[in-house]
C-alpha cells in the first residue's frame, strides 16, 4: 500500500512539472508580469493586441499561426507571450479593461490585430499586424528580434 501511495505522489509531481513546463508557452495577460519575466530571461516580449471574439483577422492569426506547433516551438525560449484582449463579451474585470485600454493608448494601437515586439522595459522594437503565409512567414518576421537561435 505504501508503494502505491508513493507511486501516486510521484505521478502527481510529474504531472505538475509537465504542466509548469507547458505553461512556458502560454500567453500572459499582465504587462508588468511580462516585463519581469522578459528581464529575468533576457528575451523580448511578443505583445498581441486582439479582439478575440469579434475580430476576424485576429481569429485567423490565432488559427493559422499562434495555435500551430511550429510557432509554439519557435517562440518557446525566445519570447515572452503577452495577450491584451478587447472582447465585446463582458468577460473582463473593469480593472483589466482599463489597463488594456491604457496600454493600447500608450502604444497608439489603431486596429486589430496589432503585434508589437518589446524589450523588457517596454520599448517598442517592431510592429506588425496579420501576416499572410502561416507560421513560416510570421517566424521570418520574429527572427529579426531574437538572439537565441
Amino acid at each position: 500500500m505504501k508503494a502505491f501511495k508513493l507511486l501516486l505522489v510521484i505521478a502527481m509531481m510529474i504531472l505538475c512539472v509537465l504542466q509548469l513546463s507547458a505553461a512556458g508557452n502560454e500567453w500572459l495577460t499582465n504587462f508588468e508580469q511580462a516585463k519581469k519575466v522578459a528581464a529575468e530571461k533576457k528575451i523580448p516580449i511578443l505583445l498581441q493586441f486582439s479582439g478575440s471574439d469579434w475580430c476576424v483577422w485576429c481569429q485567423k492569426l490565432k488559427k493559422e499561426v499562434f495555435s500551430q506547433k511550429k510557432f509554439k516551438d519557435y517562440v518557446k525560449d525566445k519570447f515572452v507571450l503577452l495577450f491584451i484582449d478587447f472582447p465585446r463579451a463582458g468577460n473582463q474585470s473593469m480593472e483589466e479593461r482599463q489597463l488594456n485600454s491604457a496600454l493600447s493608448q500608450y502604444y497608439n494601437i489603431m486596429g486589430f490585430p496589432t503585434i508589437l515586439i518589446l524589450d523588457a522595459n517596454g520599448k517598442e522594437l517592431g510592429r506588425t499586424g496579420y501576416i499572410y503565409g502561416g507560421p513560416d512567414e510570421f517566424i521570418k518576421f520574429l527572427s529579426r528580434f531574437t538572439t537565441k537561435k
